[in-house]
């Protein structure tokens, strides 16, 4: 049985702080605003450590929501909604997955959409939880969506929000790369580059002030000495998004699920290795969730004209209401 850490790493913040002063791959330097605890266990003949937020409510409903993260997000991401369920009675789960902000980063890892579902399982194996609420934002919409299809019997509803994957983009066109390509084009991140891509692609070409924590906190893990170790984790999971996608099997998905997008997002992987004309018809989320929600089982879809790619971001009070009554 794998073994279970409790690790506090700060007394307990408002929101999550960044100080880019004190890079680190690991996010030494940010605070979830909540104490991180670690779960220890064997993958690939290495011991890896997954970092976790464990949040209890204080009139519980006997319910638990996993909230797993995109791939330019972590666990702190989730914090207004961290809050707003926990005030609805959930236990809250969520998880940095390996290769992500405070878990482990191998210098050598296979990949899979189905090893991250089966990492996440085993946590909640471990911490004895049944049945939870999945919640995927961004690549964690499209491993929520690989979780429910591995595991349906222990999913009691998912939600899905702007996943990626809804189309495939490899066999629309977008040529395939390497990974080798992929880390050059990574050790290249700046601050800059992530704000700017943020901003055009999440955004809608808007920006705010309380963007910029979410930016300070990646920029943070490229700066430091290791920030390679963060590039090359970064080229694997790019290569296993791009590679490994689930739109085909969609259909399959048995448990009551519930979209939630953003329309003006336009996020698609390698769309800009793509010719213009391809990559014009790319990341078309009003038609995408659509297209999806027609083909998953009673699906529900809560559309957001106004928002992009992250509208727990945007509009917190907003989607955390909806989120809510969602899972009711």
């Amino acid at each position: 049985m794998p073994a279970l850490r409790f690790i506090g790493i700060a007394a307990a913040l408002a929101s999550v702080v960044a100080v880019p002063a004190r890079a680190d791959p690991m996010l030494a330097d940010v605070s979830y605003g909540r104490p991180v605890q670690h779960f220890g266990f064997t993958s690939q003949s290495q011991t890896l450590d997954m970092a976790y937020l464990d949040v209890m409510p204080a009139k519980p409903n006997g319910r638990t929501a996993v909230l797993l993260h995109g791939k330019n997000f972590c666990a702190g991401t989730w914090d207004t909604t961290i809050r707003a369920l926990s005030g609805a009675g959930y236990r809250v789960i969520a998880p940095d997955q390996i290769g992500f902000c405070k878990s482990s980063k191998p210098e050598r890892y296979q990949y899979g959409l189905h090893t991250l579902a089966a990492n996440t399982h085993d946590l909640l194996v471990r911490l004895k939880i049944e049945k939870p609420v999945i919640v995927g934002h961004s690549m964690g919409g499209m491993l929520a969506m690989r979780y429910a299809l591995q595991y349906p019997a222990d999913v009691s509803q998912l939600v899905l929000v702007n996943p990626l994957g809804l189309e495939d983009w490899r066999a629309k066109g977008v040529p395939n790369t390497t990974v080798d390509k992929l880390y050059a084009a990574e050790l290249k991140t700046t601050r800059a580059s992530i704000k700017a891509y943020q901003q055009s692609t999440y955004y809608a070409g808007q920006w705010r002030p309380d963007y910029d924590r979410w930016v300070d906190m990646l920029a943070s893990m490229y700066a430091g000495q290791d920030g390679a170790i963060v590039a090359w984790n970064q080229a694997l999971t790019s290569d296993m998004v791009f590679n490994q996608p689930v739109i085909h099997e969609i259909q399959r998905i048995s448990v009551p699920t519930v979209l939630m997008i953003g329309e003006k997002d336009n996020t698609a992987i390698g769309k800009n290795r793509a010719d213009p004309v391809l990559r014009a018809t790319l990341g078309d989320y009003p038609r995408l969730a659509r297209a999806a929600a027609a083909r998953i089982g009673g699906a529900r879809l809560i559309a957001y004209p106004e928002y992009g790619h992250s509208p727990q971001v945007t509009a917190p009070q907003r989607f955390n209401a909806d989120l809510v009554r969602a899972l009711e």
